[in-house]
């Protein structure tokens, strides 16, 4: 195999990226993230950052999350019961002229 298709097959399967490549050819990383899973992003040579699909994020970041209902939180509130009274209010009076 030639050194011009080595660097071809590397290419192809490349996760990860300079800084430098990442900005130079930024729609090519995000392609790769929907096609082909996360891209990393390097800086120095250490991981810097993750470029994930839509999708992949809404999972993780939703991922055994369930959201409480208001009834559980206002039941958990210190101070044992919670009390709310509304006053009795009639409004206000508009005039128009």
């Amino acid at each position: 195999m030639t050194k011009r298709g080595k660097e071809r097959r590397l290419r192809e399967r490349r996760t990860s990226w300079a800084l430098q490549d990442a900005k130079a050819r930024l729609s090519e990383v995000v392609r790769r993230a929907r096609a082909e899973g996360p891209q990393r992003v390097t800086t120095r040579g250490a991981d810097a950052v993750v470029v994930l699909a839509e999708e992949d994020y809404r999972r993780l970041a939703t991922r055994g999350r369930k959201q409480p209902k208001l009834s559980d939180v206002l039941a958990a509130c210190p101070g044992g019961e919670l009390k709310i009274v509304r006053s009795r209010d009639f409004g206000r009076i508009v005039k128009f002229d």
